[in-house]
């Protein structure tokens, strides 16, 4: 590792760990990965205790802050490195973002947390997660048709963004039928046609399994 560039643990298939790789991308932050692997190290807990000694702790984790929530990271990173800008000037599309971001990443994300999934029980997974991410997804087209322009608020990318494609990808990864939403749909096609979501795809990661890689 290189002194003074900062580490970011993540794993490939973290929706959280996409927002943050996101994030630094369009910021032109330049950093290192440390790929935590969630299902073969016994979930975050196994993970994240054995390479960093600590038992709270969650994925992703940046190592110039402590363990916290990816929003909270990505605001970080919003104050230290604020252009291009990910949170509005306007107050009212400012909280229009936070109001986005939390009702993907607290409202409907958590519901597919591995932990979670193990409790459903294999069998009822699937059925688990589509109806999840559906019921979710009702309120997010709804509210999108309000918000947004170009993105998910206005025309210019913002940090609402960046929790909705990873989402749209946890989506289409449970075979959840996106007909009903052209405007979660439309935004997420642009957003995906940007360099920085490519570069920082699933598909693309250091630790990404050679028979998911594109």
């Amino acid at each position: 590792m290189q002194a003074g560039k900062p580490v970011l643990y993540s794993y490939f298939r973290s929706s959280c760990s996409w927002r943050v790789r996101i994030a630094l991308a369009l910021k032109g932050i330049d950093y290192e990965t440390v790929p935590i692997n969630l299902v073969k190290d016994g979930g975050q807990q196994g993970a994240w205790g054995r390479p960093l000694g600590s038992g709270a702790f969650s994925l992703p984790r940046l190592t110039s802050l402590p363990p916290c929530a990816q929003l909270a990271i990505i605001e970080y990173v919003e104050e230290t490195r604020p252009a291009p800008r990910l949170l509005p000037q306007d107050p009212k599309k400012r909280a229009a973002v936070r109001m986005i971001s939390e009702l993907i990443a607290s409202g409907i994300q958590p519901l597919q947390n591995l932990s979670l999934l193990k409790q459903v029980g294999q069998e009822n997974q699937l059925a688990w997660a589509q109806k999840a991410i559906t019921s979710g997804f009702n309120a997010l087209e709804k509210t999108l048709r309000s918000t947004s322009g170009k993105f998910c608020v206005g025309d210019e990318v913002s940090m609402a963004d960046l929790c909705l494609a990873p989402q749209v990808a946890n989506a289409e990864r449970y075979k959840v039928d996106l007909t009903p939403y052209p405007t979660i749909g439309r935004i997420n096609k642009t957003l995906l046609a940007m360099e920085a979501f490519r570069v920082t795809h699933p598909c693309r990661q250091p630790d990404t399994p050679p028979e998911l890689r594109a």
